[in-house]
């Protein structure tokens, strides 16, 4: 198993400019990268044909994986479907993705023991397919902080330095 693939999952929480300013800030991350996750093709050109907005994570052993998930769930509404804030459609879909098994049945525990799992839809699944996104879209509200963004602003500022 190579560190990438111990160390990495793929958030989907909506519009990927803000789960990636909010991830890249917490404890033990290393580094976050747009992106989409997947889609029908690995090309970067047309329309992302059925991929997730998602944000990749990098983090170190500082973090857990349950750390990682409550943080995610902060910024999501679990119960959407395909739909976060006033951005709609299947790309703006939750998730939790990861080329690791032992992420995913991570994840899927920790749904499972919620006390609202049942009324969750946060997908959980094999990472088929990722595509970063443009140079335009990495770090958008950092380099361009008043773009829209769905989350609350004292969320996405809550763990900055």
């Amino acid at each position: 198993m190579t560190l990438q693939q111990h160390n990495t999952l793929y958030f989907a929480g909506g519009c990927l400019w803000g789960v990636q300013e909010f991830m890249k800030h917490l404890p033990g991350v290393i580094t976050t990268e747009a992106g989409r996750a997947n889609g029908a093709s690995n090309s970067t050109q047309g329309a992302y044909d059925g991929y997730t907005e998602c944000v990749k994570v990098m983090f170190d052993s500082s973090v857990s994986l349950n750390q990682l998930f409550d943080y995610f769930f902060e910024i999501i509404d679990p119960y959407s479907v395909n739909k976060q804030g006033v951005d709609e459609g299947p790309k703006y879909r939750t998730g939790i993705y990861s080329k690791n098994q032992n992420h995913l049945d991570a994840a899927s525990n920790y749904i499972n023991k919620r006390s609202d799992a049942e009324k969750i839809v946060v997908e959980v699944e094999q990472l088929t397919n990722y595509v970063p996104s443009d140079p335009e879209h990495q770090d958008r509200l950092t380099n361009h902080p008043d773009d829209y963004c769905h989350i609350p602003l004292e969320l996405l500022h809550k763990y900055k330095l």
